[in-house]
């Protein structure tokens, strides 16, 4: 599959072909957290190349184009798993398309399941 070099993201959705929602539901963060550090506040951060977010009801994984050139391996992966799910790809159109914060990304997810002692 090629794409066009107008658009520097795509948009990898948790919608199979046949129009099932994906699961596990939290795919895009698992897949996003390879990729992912630990700031000093101890709070995971997404790469700017690779983050998870909500686009209407649906689960979505946000792909840097670019990383095609700087993890060439991680970006094919990436793309495997999508086809090999049947995920849907587009190409990122949007006019805003910069990550979100992380209370907006995914309001009911419960990042407490992962701080020690909590």
């Amino acid at each position: 599959m090629q794409f066009s070099s107008d658009s520097t993201n795509l948009i990898i959705t948790g919608v199979q072909d046949n129009n099932s929602k994906f699961r596990p539901s939290d795919w895009a963060e698992r897949l996003s957290s390879l990729w992912a550090e630990f700031g000093r506040d101890q709070k995971l951060r997404y790469s700017s190349k690779i983050y998870p977010c909500m686009i209407g009801d649906d689960v979505c994984l946000i792909v840097a184009k670019s990383l095609g050139q700087q993890d060439p391996s991680g970006y094919e992966f990436i793309l495997n798993f999508a086809r090999e799910n049947q995920l849907k790809i587009q190409e990122d159109r949007r006019e805003n398309s910069s990550p979100t914060s992380n209370e907006q990304r995914k309001n009911d997810w419960n990042y407490n399941h992962f701080i020690p002692n909590h």
